[in-house]
């Protein structure tokens, strides 16, 4: 690694609530909600573990599709938080959306080890905009 580049062994999260930025893109059959490559979400589960094996709790955020700013049913994470609850062997909490305000009590109840996942990220205008409130938002 270049110079001044930290990795996950110079971390110490134990007690600490993460927020893990993830690919989880996945592909569906068409016209279903069949998640037919789950590979994105297996090639995210060494991190994942790691951070939770080291006494961590996750909040997982991951887009799907291009909604644009818009809530499309059809592009809800849950089909993916299902997935990833069973390759990861463990209860992934819906945490709703981002911004919303509901999200940060819940997150701020986890338990070293529980895992929660964010709605889908581009249902929010700011994702895609780099808005600074959104970053926020999510850093809270």
């Amino acid at each position: 690694m270049g110079k001044g580049w930290k990795t996950l062994a110079d971390l110490e999260p134990g007690g600490k609530r993460c927020l893990v930025r993830v690919d989880f893109n996945v592909p569906f059959a068409p016209g279903t909600q069949t998640i037919i490559d789950d590979s994105r979400i297996s090639a995210a589960l060494p991190t994942i573990e790691g951070l939770l094996g080291r006494g961590a709790s996750l909040i997982v955020c991951s887009h799907l599709g291009r909604p644009k700013g818009k809530r499309v049913p059809e592009l809800k994470m849950a089909p993916v938080r299902q997935r990833f609850a069973e390759l990861l062997g463990a209860d992934v909490v819906e945490c709703g959306g981002p911004a919303k305000p509901e999200v940060l009590p819940a997150a701020r109840s986890f338990e070293p080890g529980q895992v929660g996942m964010l709605e889908n990220l581009r249902f929010d205008p700011g994702e895609e905009s780099n808005d600074d409130d959104f970053s926020k938002s999510l850093a809270s």
